[in-house]
């Protein structure tokens, strides 16, 4: 692969696109971080880790952007602070009140649009299996279905593959993973409730602690609660 070759990583801040970015890098990409705050509980947290995940991968170039629409169109627990959000429940398949509409479609949109002005090969998200059953938009037919919109949507000479590695994936997949690429977890953050200590109990920290449990490594950001989640 040419050291030309270039991806944009969609850097929530989180340990799932850090390990994208990690998948990314070992593929041979230089990167290309984009991280969005449109209102989220703890956008602060999750600017500060995504940028230092810049820093720590070397990346090309790292892109915040700020926009307000997806709070002011609302829906979610994550940007309308009337909703609570809610404890953990590992095994619902409901859509949880932590889903922000559409959300992926608006990322990915940003996404492509900064990897085609930039000559960019691929863009990078961290979705995967135990998102989708929640998340619609984090569903494999999701992600085919955006790399058509892709396609057709860019210039004939431009070729951008959108790239979700982690979608057959379990989120112990991911930390087993990224622990081998000595991602720098201690510089990522999964709370949708607080933004520091962790609170250990939402859904985002409870499938986080279950990945690092199972695999008997310890999560190293400090958390208010660390229940223990191990399966089975």
């Amino acid at each position: 692969m040419s050291d030309a070759t270039r991806a944009v990583v969609l850097a929530s801040g989180g340990m799932d696109s850090a390990t994208a970015a990690a998948v990314a890098q070992e593929r041979g990409y230089d990167l290309y971080l984009l991280h969005t705050s449109y209102g989220q509980r703890t956008e602060n947290k999750e600017y500060e880790c995504a940028k230092a995940q810049a820093e720590h991968f070397d990346a090309a170039d790292f892109l915040h952007l700020t926009t307000d629409h997806l709070s002011k169109i609302g829906g979610s627990s994550l940007t309308d602070a009337e909703m609570d959000v809610e404890e953990a429940d590992l095994e619902s398949d409901e859509v949880p009140t932590s889903y922000v509409p559409f959300r992926n479609a608006n990322l990915l949109s940003m996404a492509t649009s900064y990897a085609e002005a930039n000559d960019c090969d691929a863009v990078f998200m961290g979705a995967h299996s135990e998102d989708f059953s929640g998340y619609p938009d984090c569903r494999p037919e999701f992600f085919d279905a955006f790399q058509q919109v892709v396609d057709v949507g860019t210039k004939d000479d431009t070729q951008i593959n959108v790239e979700a590695p982690f979608t057959e994936w379990s989120k112990t997949d991911i930390a087993r993973k990224g622990t081998e690429l000595d991602v720098p977890y201690e510089l990522t953050w999964s709370c949708y409730r607080d933004d520091e200590p962790a609170c250990g109990t939402c859904d985002a920290c409870a499938f986080r602690l279950q990945a690092f449990q199972n695999i008997g490594v310890r999560d190293p950001i400090e958390y208010a609660e660390r229940p223990d989640y191990t399966e089975g």
